[in-house]
């Protein structure tokens, strides 16, 4: 676990560092603010849409070969690719090494299934909320830690990122076992490795697969962070690259708290079906406050309350994985990986185009939280997808 919560923590300090300075080093290229807004989705979007390719791969690969050596090789491929991203003279050379950062950056897909395999139902809830309490940590120290270099220079936070993968991949050689026993591992055809049949499995009928549709609109929601908290609050507050930074660091304060703390109250006291609900139901509040606030220190206060939705997530993946057998958790999480992915490729045109559409002075309504607005409505489908496949379960269940 000790491992595993480094490697999802450099995972997550990696998108931290990026995240406050990405605007800058994409002026570089062009000074356009639409040029800018529109790249910034895209470069998003890059990354998703080769984790969606990889997720699978990477999940099937492990539960053939074993978590430890596909772990292993995604984290030093990493470490390689953010360096040439630190040195990439043109935007055509930096989405190309984007695209090979989100390749190698599936290996959340196998640290996931690393989770599965330790855990029993005693701790399964709380160790998949050792994720998100994993993340946070990754949020707090990546954007102060981006805040920071990026005084030294643009290229500076990717070569931060590049020394930090390959720490954890020295790390890993040395400390990290194996955790699935040959007698479990399994052949694994070619058409397990192709993302789309991959998806397809998994979304058919099904005792669980409304909370895969779940799980989807959860991460297409849960997307907004990434793809627009940068442009939202400069824009609507003015809040410099440090400022962002600080902001997010904030966030992942009370997503670790959330998620290495409140997990192991609210789901043990709720159980994993209503926590799962309530974590929905303050995912709509927590957005649409979001979306109207006037004030950034509100950004702040909204975030505290904001944080106790960590308890949906956990809460779904201990669900649905208590379905899956142990030789079949990579091709789930891969499964689950490459769902989040495909949000992600999806979530860029929808909140930057909100963003661009309702932030053009003069152009009908001037909305800057308007993205914010789009995933509490989404959310709000995730919520009343959820309460019929309750009802269902417990119409079943008599």
């Amino acid at each position: 676990m000790r491992f595993i919560f480094v490697t999802i923590l450099l995972d997550a300090m990696g998108l931290g560092l990026l995240i406050p300075v990405l605007p800058d080093v994409l002026r570089r290229f062009g000074t356009d603010s639409t040029f800018v807004s529109q790249q910034f989705g895209a470069f998003v979007g890059v990354y998703a849409l080769m984790q969606f390719v990889a997720s699978p791969v990477l999940g099937s690969l492990s539960d053939r070969y074993g978590r430890r050596p596909i772990l292993l090789v995604s984290l030093l491929a990493a470490g390689v690719d953010y360096l040439f991203m630190a040195f990439a003279p043109t935007l055509p050379l930096l989405y190309l090494g984007r695209v090979i950062a989100g390749l190698t950056g599936a290996s959340m897909t196998v640290a996931s299934s690393y989770i599965a395999d330790i855990s029993d139902d005693k701790n399964r809830s709380a160790n998949f909320g050792m994720i998100g309490a994993a993340w946070g940590v990754g949020f707090i120290a990546g954007p102060l830690v981006g805040g920071l270099v990026s005084r030294m220079g643009p290229t500076a936070p990717f070569i931060v990122a590049a020394i930090l993968n390959m720490a954890n991949f020295v790390f890993g050689v040395f400390v990290l076992p194996e955790s699935l026993g040959k007698d479990n591992r399994r052949n694994v055809k070619l058409s397990r490795l192709n993302p789309l049949a991959s998806v397809i499995k998994v979304l058919k009928p099904s005792p669980f697969v409304a909370l895969i549709w779940v799980y989807f609109i959860l991460c297409l929601a849960g997307q907004v962070h990434p793809v627009n908290w940068t442009l939202y609050t400069q824009l609507k507050f003015g809040w410099t690259a440090w400022q962002v930074g600080l902001s997010l660091s904030f966030v992942g304060v009370t997503i670790a708290a959330a998620n290495g703390g409140l997990t192991r109250v609210i789901i043990p006291r709720l159980g994993e079906a209503r926590s799962l609900t309530f974590g929905l139901v303050i995912y709509v509040i927590g957005f649409l406050a979001f979306s109207f606030t006037s004030q950034g220190w509100m950004m702040y206060a909204i975030m505290l309350v904001f944080a106790t939705s960590g308890v949906a997530m956990p809460a779904l993946q201990s669900i649905v994985s208590r379905h899956v057998p142990s030789n079949e958790q990579g091709e789930l999480q891969g499964s689950l990986m490459s769902l989040g992915s495909l949000a992600a490729v999806i979530a860029p045109a929808i909140y930057t185009g909100l963003f661009v559409r309702f932030t053009r002075v003069g152009d009908g309504l001037y909305f800057p939280g308007a993205a914010y607005a789009g995933a509490a409505a989404i959310c709000l489908v995730a919520l009343a997808l959820n309460l019929l496949s309750t009802r269902q379960r417990a119409v079943k269940s008599q």
